[in-house]
């Protein structure tokens, strides 16, 4: 068994026993450092034209000690996994500032150094030991909804330019040894299932197969991905994957997501994850959840057992994660429920024919 094989299996023994912590934010924690347009550019990329301020997942080139030290900050909260900083690192997204030839790069370093801080606590602290989850965030492009009001068909992306997309971004992750996939934040199914077919594929091809946690996005109180689709169709629509995990993220904060996490836990026979935003945004676009009520929503949800997993998403902090790894020490994690076997198909609705 190789050294990954030996971590995935500690991973799963893990989610058996207690709730497995995520960590929060990393946009709210990098604007805190408020970097320059020439933190952004180093020397590799100096001379390259357009603004670069903002594109976070370059920083994994250019200032490799602040990935690592926000690594350290949310181990060191309490965070069993933490994502790496490529939500955004794929042809597809990196076209907005020209940098598409720097895809392969920016995840392998992303990969590469949140296993070396991983890999460092958990040689400090066996007890507990830290993983790292391969951050695969959704595209600015859809390939469920058009892209012209005026054009029900009419797409910016094909399935195949997409697949391809993500299957850079994914060997480049697996190479830099990421522990699990996460595909995150999905507003649109048929985008994650180009996802989900790379993963696949690639088991095909003899990669070393690791475990896939896929997290929807509800956008707002209607219940429904951007797709249009409800949770349990959603489920119904990636459940092939059998994946290690199934949850939600950002959109709401906890009050607003707990319908929607309760919904999932009763129909996925698998993991519940889930990691809100810090609340609402306020008028300037800032969160203003502070890190005692996150914890004491989810701290609720641990004690119903509706999840697993619990981290944080937009505007939560190492001071966020480490309020919620303290509430729901000791608390039993969800069971997975028994479902009787069923035909269980979606369209924007589940269907389920017994």
């Amino acid at each position: 068994m190789s050294p990954r094989s030996e971590r995935i299996e500690k991973l799963k023994q893990i989610s058996r026993e207690r709730v497995l912590i995520l960590d929060g934010s990393w946009g709210v924690m990098f604007q805190k450092r408020k970097l320059d347009e020439a933190a952004y550019r180093a020397e590799r990329f100096k001379d390259h034209p357009g603004q670069l301020k903002g594109n976070n997942d370059i920083l994994c080139l250019t200032r490799p000690d602040i990935v690592g030290d926000l690594h350290d900050q949310y181990y060191a909260a309490g965070a069993d996994i933490s994502e790496t900083n490529t939500f955004s690192a794929t042809t597809i997204a990196q076209a907005d500032y020209e940098l598409e030839s720097a895809v392969r790069d920016i995840n392998f370093e992303g990969a590469r150094i949140a296993r070396e801080r991983a890999d460092a606590w958990t040689a400090k602290e066996p007890h507990k030991p830290r993983f790292v989850a391969g951050s695969v965030g959704p595209l600015n492009k859809m390939l469920s909804m058009s892209s012209d009001v005026n054009d029900p068909g009419a797409r910016l992306v094909t399935f195949d330019e997409v697949y391809t997309a993500y299957r850079e971004q994914m060997i480049a992750l697996h190479d830099g040894g990421v522990d699990l996939f996460l595909i995150e934040t999905i507003t649109d199914t048929l985008n994650c299932k180009a996802a989900i077919k790379v993963i696949l594929d690639m088991e095909d091809e003899g990669y070393e197969p690791l475990p896939i946690w896929i997290s929807g996005t509800i956008t707002d109180r209607s219940g429904r991905t951007l797709s249009g689709q409800t949770v349990e169709a959603f489920w119904n629509s990636v459940k092939h994957a059998k994946p290690f995990a199934i949850g939600l993220n950002c959109a709401l904060g906890a009050d607003l997501m707990r319908p929607h996490i309760a919904e999932l836990s009763r129909v996925a026979d698998t993991l519940v994850s889930a990691y809100p935003n810090a609340g609402l945004p306020n008028a300037f676009g800032e969160y203003d959840e502070e890190a005692h009520q996150t914890a004491h929503e989810l701290h609720e949800w641990a004690t119903r057992g509706l999840v697993n997993i619990l981290g944080g998403c937009c505007g939560t902090t190492p001071d966020h994660i480490r309020h919620v790894a303290e509430a729901v020490k000791g608390v039993k994690p969800r069971q997975i429920p028994e479902r009787p076997k069923a035909m269980r198909l979606a369209g924007l609705e589940p269907f389920e024919l017994a």
